[in-house]
């Protein structure tokens, strides 16, 4: 006696089990790639400070070598901004991660990234090691 054979259609369909865990993998994919476009927002924002940074300290460096006798911290903005390059007529800002516009001070060597609130910027936690980082 032959058993009776299924439907071709009933054979190749999925159940709801398997869609579901289908939909779940996507779903982890999906917001797996939401956080690391948000990574790379936060990274474009510290490469874009370092760049700001190093154009304002070529700028400190260039008005010192024209200007040698003038103190570091005797530097202005004013000073330095005719030495910036790409002919800058203002000194630059950073933008932190809130979006709120951070001054850069120049009266320093390198020049530091001013808070607003009395912090500096340094990860290296020294302000007389004379360097510095941005976008950890």
């Amino acid at each position: 006696m032959k058993t009776p054979r299924r439907p071709l259609v009933f054979q190749r369909a999925f159940t709801l089990m398997e869609m579901t865990i289908v939909l779940l993998v996507l779903l982890a994919l999906t917001r797996a790639g939401f956080m690391v476009f948000s990574r790379i927002g936060d990274w474009r924002a510290g490469r874009d400070a370092a760049e700001t940074l190093r154009n304002v300290h070529i700028g400190q460096r260039m008005f010192l070598a024209d200007n040698p006798t003038v103190l570091v911290t005797n530097i202005t903005t004013a000073l330095v901004i005719p030495y910036l390059p790409n002919n800058a007529t203002a000194m630059p800002t950073v933008r932190a991660l809130t979006g709120a516009n951070l001054n850069i001070l120049v009266n320093q060597t390198p020049p530091i990234i001013d808070s607003g609130n009395g912090t500096f910027y340094d990860p290296s936690a020294s302000r007389t090691d004379t360097l510095w980082d941005v976008g950890e």
